[in-house]
């Protein structure tokens, strides 16, 4: 039984609080925040008792899971590490990307157990585009499409510290892009506007992006994202190899179907993101719990998490210079 901590009540730690109380490898021992009364209102709904962020890390917890707010993700990790914690750490480390590798420094000294949280990767349907890549079904990747458009924009305030949609909404496709294809970009160019809210371009981002990238074996690959759809949330991915085709295909909030006449009607998309790919959080955990018990286990790692925030940099002084980009050296 792995004994963990949850720092962070809001949203994305109820998430979490809930998957942690269900794991049946899991002891979910303390909630904190540094609004308490988040976290106890949290502990109560969970039946276990609300702490402190100082006597999280002075706790006998095997493992910390981070899901707080984004500037705060940093610090814990150095705190974790420093108290010899397991961590899942919700992404990204740290907007800085020299603050990230401080952390990151932290975590490889101790030599703790450290997953980012990459989620998508627990998605089924992709994890299965990856199986069939792995086991030669395709051939040779030469061609990666990526869909990824949200289906309604955030609040301002949460626009305003997200890091822009580089950082925010396209890194989680960086790291998918890298996973799915064992390889790594060498050059990105990024086009983008806000066609969706003209606020969002005032706060120096963007809500519409294609993002076109380089790998180092020569593949090309194509990410478009958006903010929001008039049509539910969207997600997909491709990859087109020498010998044929695999796809995570968009997926329906229902598989009906009605036909009246000459006419068919179906269900869409689900309404939110959330709805779409909740399923893969609990999946992330559950890899991350057996790690922890001695599995031989892959989940994301620091180099995941590094790696794909020098994509992200990439990407966005492209789209500030309107150029192409090279991307730093393989991370490691």
């Amino acid at each position: 039984m792995q004994r963990f901590a949850l720092i962070g009540a809001g949203f994305i730690g109820s998430l979490h609080a809930r998957n942690l109380f269900r794991h049946p490898g899991v002891s979910l021992e303390v909630i904190a925040d540094i609004d308490a009364d988040k976290a106890v209102s949290l502990a109560k709904q969970y039946q276990t008792r609300p702490a402190s962020i100082d006597e999280v890390f002075a706790s006998d917890v095997d493992a910390v899971l981070i899901a707080s707010s984004t500037a705060t993700h940093a610090e814990y990790v150095e705190r974790a590490a420093n108290a010899g914690k397991a961590i899942y750490c919700e992404k990204p480390i740290d907007l800085s990307t020299q603050r990230a590798e401080q952390a990151v420094a932290a975590v490889r000294e101790a030599k703790v157990p450290f997953m980012i949280g990459f989620n998508r990767r627990f998605d089924e349907s992709h994890a299965a585009l990856k199986e069939a890549m792995m086991a030669g079904e395709i051939g040779r990747v030469e061609l990666v499409q990526m869909t990824c458009r949200s289906q309604a924009t955030p609040p301002m305030e949460y626009i305003k510290t997200s890091g822009g949609q580089m950082h925010d909404q396209a890194i989680h496709f960086f790291d998918l892009l890298c996973w799915l294809t064992n390889d790594e970009p060498v050059e990105i160019h990024v086009f983008g506007g806000a066609l969706s809210d003209q606020k969002i371009g005032q706060l120096g981002d963007v809500d519409t992006s294609i993002i076109t990238l380089r790998m180092a074996s020569g593949a090309l690959a194509q990410i478009d994202c958006t903010r929001r759809t008039g049509y539910g949330y969207d997600e997909r991915i491709e990859l087109f190899g020498s010998e044929g085709m695999a796809e995570s295909r968009r997926q329906p909030s229902r598989h009906l179907s009605v036909y009246r006449g000459k006419h068919e009607r179906r269900d869409g998309l689900d309404d939110d993101w959330l709805a779409r790919i909740e399923t893969s959080f609990s999946n992330g955990l559950n890899a991350f719990v057996r790690g922890l018990e001695g599995e031989d286990v892959s989940y994301p790692n620091v180099t995941s998490a590094l790696r794909a925030q020098s994509i992200a940099d990439a990407a966005a002084r492209s789209l500030q210079i309107g150029e192409r980009v090279a991307i730093a050296g393989q991370i490691t």
